[in-house]
């Protein structure tokens, strides 16, 4: 089959033989993305779950503008600078204690596989040999091929199964099943070989938005901490307020050995991740003996001008960003609660400022033909909402208004009428 021609890009997730022409956005404000025909479209999923507060924040470009007229790019090996020191400091006070070195790199992706590699490294320097990875079903943890073997096996990465790596799976702690979760884990953990357990704290985003309660993931974190088998929390999408808390792991009172953020870490506005780390697995890598650094980086590691978005963002965390965080994630409930009872909708759930309902459909799944007419109606409202297959979630920045949200929830019951 050959492509008609229009552009030369090729977008993420796409299939282009089924996708009409791309929607051109020419500007962002708050929680709004304008046309080039002038529609104005609600942000509903802060555009691929990044956008904190707001798009173009006038602090964070600010930020982004005096920075780019100081110093824009240098190698971050040999070197550093006040953003990233910053950054780097201000995170280690709002981080779970125990955490105490900060390496920057560019993706969630990216963040995620320098965990993994921080991880096999620490065992590997101080001279045990623990390869094997844990990782829960259904988690998505990047694109990459480390971040793909410790995701979920399926039509996202089947086509690549040669280059993945082998890893033990515990089943998702549904709830009344939590028990299951917590005994495959402790028998994962007993195997000599067992290196690490990565994890999405509290939930499970591309997966289908699966959330499960801060108990099971203080559990999990006891498990592996009773088994000396390394704790990694993968935040990328559930850091920065999304679940209720600057950070999931907080509602459990656990501190993860790794973890990784990076979507909200610049507000949503330049690409930059951190992963974070105790200082022994930072000591097990300091040595006399260079073979024994760790082998890592990005050319644009630690980016001045992506750090001082991210100093910017920090700032706006310390004047009132989690009182919004908290009144949106009431405004949600409230907004959910008429689904609760909808014979239309299952699984009805929040965390946080989280929000997902099923949708019964008979094409029901990521693949099944209601994902493509749900996400093609939302357009026409001007809605951007973006379901994974017969799951509607609402993941919006935190300036969104409750007459933003009536009109959101007025969409997805109207969806239904038509589509279901």
């Amino acid at each position: 089959m050959t492509s008609p021609r229009k552009s030369p890009i090729w977008h993420p997730f796409t299939q282009h033989a089924l996708h009409g022409e791309m929607t051109r956005i020419v500007r962002g404000e708050g929680a709004y993305l304008y046309t080039a025909d002038d529609r104005r479209i609600i942000d509903a999923i802060a555009s691929w779950w990044v956008v904190t507060h707001g798009h173009c924040h006038p602090h964070i470009v600010r930020a982004i503008q005096e920075q780019a007229e100081q110093l824009n790019q240098i190698i971050f090996a040999g070197h550093t600078h006040d953003p990233a020191e910053a950054v780097a400091a201000q995170l280690l006070k709002l981080a779970p204690e125990g955490l105490d070195y900060v390496f920057f790199s560019d993706s969630g992706s990216t963040s995620v596989e320098v965990a993994l590699k921080m991880a096999l490294g620490y065992w590997h320097n101080i001279g045990v040999p623990r390869t094997r990875i844990i990782v829960m079903e259904h988690s998505y943890h990047g694109d990459t091929v480390g971040t793909m073997s410790v995701g979920a096996r399926g039509v996202f990465n089947r086509a690549y199964e040669p280059l993945l790596f082998d890893v033990a799976s515990i089943p998702f702690p549904a709830a009344g099943h939590e028990q299951a979760t917590l005994d495959a884990l402790e028998a994962a953990c007993k195997e000599q070989t067992a290196a690490a357990f990565i994890v999405e704290p509290l939930i499970l985003g591309a997966g289908g938005m699966l959330m499960y309660s801060p108990w099971v993931l203080a559990e999990m974190k006891r498990i592996c901490e009773a088994a000396n088998v390394l704790f990694i929390a993968d935040e990328v999408m559930t850091g920065w307020g999304r679940t209720g808390t600057l950070f999931a792991c907080e509602q459990a009172g656990i501190t993860p050995d790794i973890a990784c953020y990076s979507k909200g870490l610049t507000g949503g506005s330049l690409p930059l991740a951190v992963t974070l780390c105790r200082a022994d697995i930072y000591d097990a890598h300091y040595s006399s003996d260079r073979a024994r650094m760790f082998f890592h980086s990005s050319s644009y590691t630690a980016n001045p001008v992506a750090c001082a978005a991210a100093k910017a963002n920090l700032e706006l965390w310390q004047h009132g960003t989690g009182e919004r965080v908290t009144s949106l994630a009431a405004m949600q409930e409230r907004m959910l609660a008429p689904f609760r009872t909808d014979a239309r909708f299952e699984s009805v759930r929040r965390t946080g400022t989280i929000t997902a309902l099923d949708l019964k459909a008979s094409d029901a799944g990521y693949l099944g033909g209601i994902g493509p007419k749900l996400q093609a109606f939302f357009e026409r409202r001007n809605l951007l909402l973006r379901p994974l297959g017969n799951t509607i979630y609402v993941m919006p920045p935190y300036c969104l208004t409750e007459a933003d949200l009536v009109e959101i929830y007025a969409a997805i019951s109207d969806a239904a009428d038509e589509l279901a």
